[in-house]
């Protein structure tokens, strides 16, 4: 009896103990709802930065039809250039793709050095001017040259929105990653869908762009009020030792997490000897899949053209643009459930595929539209998964102190190798557009 009366009082103390503990590093239920509200958070983030970027991708082959007319704005027109094989716009989307990533290249390139001694709200509240500055300059556009300031407007909010999200992701549990990567591919499926399946209803351009100022909108919501404010102090000067702990450790196992050494606490030189390791294993796969990618999008899927089916040749673009953000977004919200170490390889299936579509660019061999769709989804396919894989290799791999830095700098590899991709589409279209 007195060892049982021993062994109940032990367990009491031990149950004290835990409750203890329990209470000071919080309940499980409380954690998980924490950790559900952030992982919303960051889907919606990257639903809402990456919105804009898609729609004005999605619009291109609208944007270079327009006409002036008094009182009409963003007008697609219908009508075919019969006497050449690809039916070609004076000018290649890929203008359209450098308006809307030369902006983004830019911020990215220059704000990692700089851009975390600003507080996350002033830049979240640019974001969300720009974005939308971007639906509207577009909406009500009677030019092609004042619509390509909207759409600069657009890369403006898309690049510093990845800049500021992605640095933000370190101050929160990994699985925010995933999440804020399956919010961009809902983006690409959401952005290019909405706009295609509005004007297939019958919506004006200008009302569906309209229509699209919810999202800016939901972007400010999602992070002022569902977000949680851990973020609040990591500005340098600002900080306190508990504002700096970020806790991605302390939510997956309940552990402390270590100190964070801010971005801002390094030189220009530790910042730059932080890049070089990024290079070969993260960047330059990365690059080289964006740039196999965009040069399809942007250069050869304007030039691929169906005649006599149901749909239209700016039709069959729009819904071109669907079906790869489908396979973007499907690839980018399984990291989760597959890993993929092999980022070159990656990289090498997306160069085959630039030959595939280049091929039957030059001689056309497919005999349906539903073999382009699969290829397409392919294709989608491979590019979310090299996006999502890069940054959730990241932020298993670098070290806490310099992940938020790290995260920053290698989202200029995709904006690098988009660029490079518009400037290769413009004379690829001049050269195929004058056979």
């Amino acid at each position: 009896m007195v060892e049982e009366f021993n062994m109940d009082r032990q367990e009491n103390e031990e149950s004290d103990q835990n409750q203890e503990t329990d209470l000071d590093s919080a309940p499980p239920e409380s954690a998980k709802t924490f950790a559900w509200r952030n992982i919303l958070a960051f889907w919606f983030l990257g639903l809402c930065n990456n919105f804009g970027y898609v729609v004005m991708l999605s619009a291109a082959h609208d944007i270079l039809k327009q006409e002036s007319h008094q009182g009409n704005s963003t007008v697609p027109q219908s009508g075919f250039n019969l006497s050449n094989q690809y039916d070609c716009n004076p000018i290649s989307t890929g203008a359209i793709l450098l308006a809307d990533i030369l902006p983004a290249l830019t911020v990215k390139m220059t704000a990692p050095y700089f851009i975390q001694s600003i507080h996350y709200s002033i830049k979240v509240a640019a974001v969300v001017l720009f974005g939308a500055a971007s639906f509207l300059i577009v909406a009500f556009s009677h030019t092609v040259e004042v619509s390509v300031l909207g759409v600069a407007c657009a890369s403006i909010a898309s690049g510093l929105g990845e800049l500021t999200f992605l640095g933000l992701t370190s101050f929160y549990h990994r699985s925010s990653v995933s999440a804020w990567s399956s919010g961009t591919g809902g983006a690409g499926v959401g952005g290019a869908l909405s706009y295609a399946g509005l004007l297939q209803i019958g919506v004006s351009a200008r009302n569906s762009l309209l229509i699209m100022l919810i999202v800016p909108f939901t972007l400010s919501i999602s992070f002022w009020l569902v977000l949680e404010k851990r973020w609040a102090k990591a500005v340098t000067g600002s900080s306190s030792p508990e504002a700096d702990r970020a806790p991605l450790l302390a939510e997956s196992d309940g552990r402390p997490p270590p100190a964070r050494q801010s971005g801002p606490n390094l030189s220009l030189t530790q910042k730059f000897q932080l890049v070089k390791p990024l290079v070969c294993k993260y960047m330059a796969p990365l690059f080289l899949v964006y740039v196999a990618e965009y040069f399809i999008n942007q250069g050869l899927f304007e030039l691929i053209f169906f005649r006599n089916i149901w749909l239209s040749h700016s039709e069959q673009y729009r819904w071109f643009q669907v079906i790869y953000q489908i396979g973007v977004f499907i690839s980018r919200s399984s990291v989760s459930i597959v890993q993929i170490h092999a980022l070159w390889l990656l990289a090498f299936f997306q160069f085959v595929n630039v030959g595939l579509f280049l091929l039957e660019v030059l001689h056309p061999f497919l005999p349906s539209i539903w073999i382009v769709f699969a290829m397409i989804l392919w294709e989608g396919l491979l590019g979310g998964a090299a996006y999502v894989n890069t940054f959730y290799k990241m932020s298993q791999e670098i070290a806490e102190e310099h992940r938020e830095f790290s995260l920053g700098v290698t989202s200029q590899a995709d904006s690098c190798g988009i660029a490079v991709a518009g400037a290769i589409a413009i004379p690829v279209h001049n050269v195929l557009c004058s056979l």
